[in-house]
């Protein structure tokens, strides 16, 4: 929780970037250190099933990595519902950790103690093993409650290109999922 008057801020760097689902009162462009954002954790709910799962984006931790993304800030008087809320939708299989981290923001100076989920590298669905092809060839056939695993793929990359954040990886996905797709 918050202290009473203390801004709360999440850190999106995949499908909060384009669906935070909470009210929003303002954005800022921000890079987490140490972290990369990777297609490793399999999805067996939301993009995938327990039978045949799809990837989901999560922060793994790597040395001499960066993520950017976005910092939300929660609109006030709406924290400990974003907080409910964004438990029940990250970790509705315990993948995710919620973490604090520190963000450096684009136009300068920090952000501290910025909610933010990242892979649980001993958990079960962490996928950090598969190279890109393998994350393609999963990513192209996988579908599960929220849809077709290739949907979410498209909306982060867009919603990357959209506010100036290029992520080679991700462009590369597309381009190679569109190819798999289309035979």
């Amino acid at each position: 929780m918050t202290d009473k008057g203390t801004p709360l801020w999440v850190f999106g760097y995949g499908s909060l970037i384009w669906n935070p689902g909470f009210p929003v009162a303002q954005t800022a462009r921000a890079r987490l250190l140490g972290w990369r954002r990777s297609f490793c954790m399999s999805s067996i709910h939301h993009r995938g099933t327990p039978e045949e799962p799809g990837l989901v984006l999560a922060l793994d931790q790597a040395e001499n990595t960066h993520c950017d993304g976005l910092a939300f800030r929660v609109a006030d008087g709406h924290e400990s519902a974003t907080l409910d809320y964004l438990r029940e939708r990250e970790l509705v299989s315990s993948a995710y950790l919620e973490t604090r981290q520190t963000l450096h923001l684009t136009e300068g100076g920090m952000l501290e103690n910025v909610l933010t989920y990242v892979i649980d590298p001993a958990h079960c669905q962490y996928r950090g093993d598969l190279d890109l092809e393998t994350q393609a060839q999963i990513i192209a056939r996988a579908t599960g409650g929220r849809g077709p695993n290739d949907e979410y793929l498209i909306n982060t990359a867009d919603h990357l290109h959209q506010i100036g954040v290029p992520d080679a990886e991700l462009a590369w996905l597309v381009a190679r999922v569109a190819e798999i797709k289309s035979r």
